[in-house]
């Protein structure tokens, strides 16, 4: 498959008020791959008579309209919408250009790059007693799911050691594999340093990179290609971040910041206020670090609070970018095209683009093998995924396992009784005795982190590929993202 051009991706703008939707429907121009393999688990099954009823999605928009309505429910949480224009067939050409250079699209470091690592991933079973946050059954190991009356089975070919699967806009956690389980997030966790870092710097803002900035990467790191005494906009840097899983742009990042460990404190700050509480960070780009753990849990909170901001989801979205090179003789830069590693955004090595797919990140390291966590749209219902460190049989096993439990959340829509929720932050909690299931579990979090311890851009809810020498359209223009809070200004 030949890399999309930039300039064929769809441009973010995001929605206007608080309350208003803004929605630009877009059809597929051809069916994409979405993995529906379904057999039997053994979960637990529950009548309707027995399932509380959910919170209804936002609706009321018209379809065949890009303006949307105003929410008219009283009481329902602010909203953030994104509106995504999609290039015209005259971006056709650009498509059978080659990139002027290609950089490797490996994400995983070399086997010897995990300091005090055993060199695989343990094979240790999950903990009898995880944390409680977001409710007891997160809690438990396992699989959790109640199924109700015509609920779709869980997908059987799901090995990962730890998933979940989520409604975005309400919270709720529809499915969820030992949720709670700490281990090792590989590049996953550039999600928090986003969260985190990115508001801090304007996008046009330029730094000279110096060789201390470099510094302390370790051996292995996927890099994007930054180079010390040339100048990078943050919006380069970013790009370099989101697309490549750049160690030495989280660097150069962090060095701006105060440095890498003013950032890891930053971030260890960042994960306690969205009660992340599974979370230990020790390196900001999730190289393996001894004590470095999340969850998936966490993860998917991660991605949560950063597609609330409007960059995080530009630069998540982005199938592939330019990114400035070295500098020649006549002192003009070169041009890289990079593209997005992750292989349900862009497809590639037997994968076709998951229809609805609007990021967010992927890893692999020694220690944590496979993670990725992502978010999709379909038919107006927005689904976060994570799943951690599959089984080595399958290849590509995280992107196809994660799109297996996409399409069951899709198929499973109120016919299952949520298992738990994603807990707000603190700050939109306190006193007001939302943030369920964190008081209880914030002692045992405590408790477990002290134990590890010992440019262009593709717009969002759009991908992008060639297969036949025809533009394929595999995913809606419409992603709808609610918190059960007010979402915080940027």
């Amino acid at each position: 498959m030949r890399p999309v051009s930039a300039s064929a991706a769809g441009h973010l703008r995001a929605g206007g008020s608080s309350r208003r939707v803004i929605r630009t429907m877009i059809g597929s121009m051809a069916a994409a791959c979405t993995f529906s393999n379904v057999s039997a688990v053994n979960v637990s099954q529950k009548t309707a008579s027995q399932r509380p009823a959910s919170e209804k999605t936002a609706s009321g928009t018209s379809a065949s309209s890009p303006l949307g309505s105003r929410l008219r429910a009283s009481g329902r949480p602010a909203s953030l919408a994104l509106s995504v224009a999609v290039a015209s067939a005259a971006v056709l050409p650009a498509l059978a250009a080659g990139p002027a250079a290609a950089l490797p699209r490996d994400d995983k470091p070399a086997p010897s790059a995990s300091p005090g690592a055993p060199g695989k991933p343990s094979n240790d079973p999950p903990p009898a007693d995880m944390s409680k946050v977001g409710g007891d059954q997160l809690g438990q190991a396992g699989t959790q799911v109640r199924l109700g009356p015509g609920a779709p089975v869980l997908p059987k070919d799901v090995t990962g050691r730890s998933w979940i699967v989520a409604d975005a806009e309400s919270g709720q956690v529809l499915a969820s594999h030992n949720a709670h389980w700490r281990l090792p997030p590989a590049s996953t966790l550039k999600m928090l340093f986003a969260d985190t870092v990115l508001p801090k710097f304007p996008r046009d803002q330029q730094h000279t990179v110096t060789p201390a900035d470099l510094a302390g990467m370790g051996p292995g790191s996927s890099l994007v290609g930054v180079k010390p005494n040339l100048s990078y906009s943050v919006h380069d840097l970013w790009l370099g971040v989101f697309l490549r899983s750049g160690n030495d742009a989280v660097h150069v990042l962090a060095s701006m910041n105060g440095g890498v460990p003013k950032t890891v404190q930053d971030m260890q700050a960042q994960a306690d206020e969205l009660q992340a509480l599974d979370t230990r960070v020790v390196s900001p780009d999730g190289y393996d670090m001894p004590g470095q753990v999340s969850s998936a849990y966490d993860l998917t909170l991660f991605a949560r609070s950063g597609l609330q901001n409007k960059d995080f989801r530009e630069y998540c979205s982005t199938a592939t970018a330019k990114f400035p090179g070295a500098e020649g003789k006549d002192k003009k830069r070169e041009t890289l095209e990079i593209q997005n590693t992750n292989r349900l955004l862009t497809g590639d090595l037997g994968l076709t683009p998951y229809k609805g797919i609007a990021g967010v990140k992927n890893g692999n390291t020694t220690n944590a093998g496979s993670t990725f966590t992502g978010v999709a749209e379909r038919d107006g219902k927005v689904l976060l995924v994570t799943v951690m460190n599959p089984a080595p049989g399958e290849s590509q096993a995280v992107y196809k396992e994660a799109a297996r439990l996409l399409d069951w959340g899709f198929a499973a829509e109120g016919k299952v009784t949520p298992v738990g929720e994603l807990v707000p932050p603190k700050s939109a909690t306190a006193g007001t005795g939302t943030g369920s299931g964190s008081a209880q579990g914030s002692a045992k979090n405590r408790t477990g982190q002290a134990a590890a311890a010992k440019g262009e851009s593709g717009g969002i809810g759009i991908a992008l590929g060639v297969a036949g020498g025809a533009l394929v359209l595999v995913a809606g223009a419409i992603f709808l993202l609610n918190r059960r809070w007010p979402i915080r200004k940027r």
